[in-house]
């Protein structure tokens, strides 16, 4: 997936909102900028439908029930081509479940969370209260954390296998698409917008317009929320991974990490540091060593996984203990392993499940920087 392989060898943590395993951080590479990535939903493509003028151009007042097949769905691999209406829809991978149950659609089975489960349920708590919802208790998992389990897959007889935000590789994508047609990632592994993961899911399912309207209706909740934490519109911020036993080293998730883009959405800004560091990089995280600390003079929030001792340990530490967000301790800690924590990739679900809980960390971390 054109991810630096040295990244592999990172914590769980470092990779917990990409699915919280380290299976297969490899794939198709590309020379794709963010700004490529952000467009995706434009790449999903779909047979018109045909107005009562004859025009061809799709029109708002497409619904599910109108919706032309073959349906075309362009991503990394290629295309999938999907002939009718799916009935039975499996996802597999991190937050990809949370598009069809936002719709109202019971997946035939689903890849278990391995990160942020509290209860033993092997759900995150929305999407739990999702499928209860919509009547449904057990639903089907697939324990996919060494590997995708194909079998399990291919018993819930799926018609579309949605993956939008995924890191399957190019093997796994054609060993799936033997299953039912899969839609795999726009462009690069684990580098998927929420917009563009529900766009393309939806698109996958024949509801591209209530997929539209998903993203439209999470845009005002943002927009909604945001607008009640003014200290934190315009502040640069990024999402870093602190090892407190080695501080030497740290991580920076880059623009294309979902995490990352997501503090935008919050109204925060990516520092020119970061950008600059970002440059010519197709990973979404970056390694820095402490010694370099000096270059994030500019960042007024960090937020990272960890608790009150991690941040002592970075404001003790010689170096990173120079960096201004760390001295005045304007730092967002969200407690590892917790949901708050699996919802920083953010998905459908989980976006109006968590932001009231984590802007207001990110309020209190910017009251620090003014």
């Amino acid at each position: 997936m054109g991810i630096n392989m040295k990244l592999k060898k990172l914590s769980s943590i470092l990779v917990i909102a990409l699915v919280m395993t380290l299976t297969a951080c490899t794939g198709k590479s590309g020379d794709n900028s963010a700004a490529d990535n952000k467009n995706a939903a434009e790449e999903v493509t779909a047979t018109p439908a045909e107005d009562t003028a004859g025009n061809t151009e799709p029109t708002e007042a497409v619904t599910e029930a109108e919706t032309q097949y073959p349906i075309t769905i362009k991503h990394a691999f290629g295309e999938s081509v999907i002939e009718s209406k799916p009935e039975r829809v499996v996802t597999i991978s991190w937050g990809n479940q949370d598009v069809p149950l936002a719709l109202g659609i019971v997946p035939a089975g689903i890849s278990e969370a391995n990160y942020g489960v509290i209860d033993g349920s092997r759900l995150l708590p929305w999407t739990k209260e999702a499928f209860k919802n919509l009547g449904v208790e057990n639903p089907v998992l697939f324990n996919d954390t060494d590997g995708l389990d194909f079998e399990a897959i291919s018993d819930a007889q799926p018609d579309v296998i949605l993956a939008a935000y995924s890191g399957i590789t190019e093997e796994e994508y054609n060993l799936l698409s033997k299953i039912a047609p899969v839609v795999a990632y726009p462009t690069l592994a684990w580098q998927t917008y929420w917009r563009d993961q529900i766009t393309m899911d939806a698109q996958g399912m024949g509801m591209k317009t209530e997929g539209e309207k998903l993203v439209s209706d999470l845009e005002q909740l943002i927009a909604g929320k945001t607008a009640a934490y003014p200290q934190i519109a315009g502040k640069t911020a990024v999402f870093c991974y602190f090892n407190p036993s080695d501080l030497g080293k740290f991580y920076i998730y880059l623009p294309t990490d979902p995490r990352a883009a997501y503090l935008e959405d919050l109204g925060m800004k990516v520092p020119e540091s970061v950008t600059k560091l970002a440059e010519g990089s197709t990973s979404f995280a970056i390694e820095i060593s402490a010694e370099n600390a000096d270059l994030l003079k500019d960042i007024d929030i960090i937020i990272a996984y960890g608790d009150a001792a991690l941040l002592k340990a970075l404001q003790a530490d010689s170096l990173v203990g120079t960096i201004p967000a760390v001295k005045r301790g304007s730092i967002v800690l969200i407690q590892d392993g917790t949901p708050l924590a699996a919802s920083g990739t953010p998905s459908a679900l989980s976006i109006p499940a968590t932001i009231d809980d984590y802007l207001k960390i990110i309020g209190e971390a910017a009251d620090k920087a003014q």
